[in-house]
């Protein structure tokens, strides 16, 4: 059901400009004592004052959003997070998050594969759904893991067709996700 109020609050934060062509590669790297990513060149972290504005739930640990508008609406990733009452390992919780948003309305399956996440096997799972039925479908990218006992959710919304570049950068996002505190290395 998070997944389900996510995905709509993600869907009220798309809004409209003209695309443009961005060349994806790490621009900043993100990291806030939990969780940790690779942000591309205009991207930037919505503020947390900006996420309550918009209601978005409190299980929102961190949100990106894109400064450059693809067809009409900002790109957005979101990570999420939940309590876990039991020790659950990442691949089950991952096929759970699949399965709880197939209910959503329009649901349509794009991909699946399996990746890895601080050296567990979870799956990248990309479908369309229209959560919202007065607004347009949207194209979903979506992570979920385990780390120290707390499921994580980290999900794009972006419009239904997007070009490489948008896919790109938001696999990027999703790709470099980690929990574990990178270690810099003395020379």
């Amino acid at each position: 059901m998070k997944h389900v109020i996510v995905s709509i609050i993600f869907g009220l934060l798309l809004v409209g400009c003209s695309p443009s062509k961005t060349e994806v590669a790490c621009s900043l790297d993100y990291w806030d004592g939990t969780y940790g990513t690779c942000l591309p060149d205009q991207w930037v972290i919505v503020s947390p004052e900006t996420l309550r504005q918009r209601g978005v739930p409190v299980e929102t640990l961190v949100a990106f959003q894109s400064e450059v508008a693809s067809s009409g609406q900002f790109p957005t990733v979101a990570v999420t997070r939940e309590p876990l009452a039991n020790q659950v390992d990442p691949s089950v919780y991952s096929d759970a998050s699949i399965r709880s948003v197939t209910s959503l309305p329009n649901y349509s399956q794009l991909d699946s594969k399996d990746v890895k996440i601080d050296d567990q096997t979870v799956t990248l799972h990309v479908f369309t759904s229209q959560p919202i039925e007065s607004e347009p479908a949207r194209r979903f990218y979506q992570l979920s893991t385990v780390a120290d006992g707390v499921g994580y959710t980290i999900t794009s919304t972006t419009p239904v067709s997007v070009s490489d570049d948008v896919e790109a950068q938001v696999k990027l996002i999703l790709m470099q996700s980690t929990f574990i505190e990178a270690v810099e290395e003395e020379k």
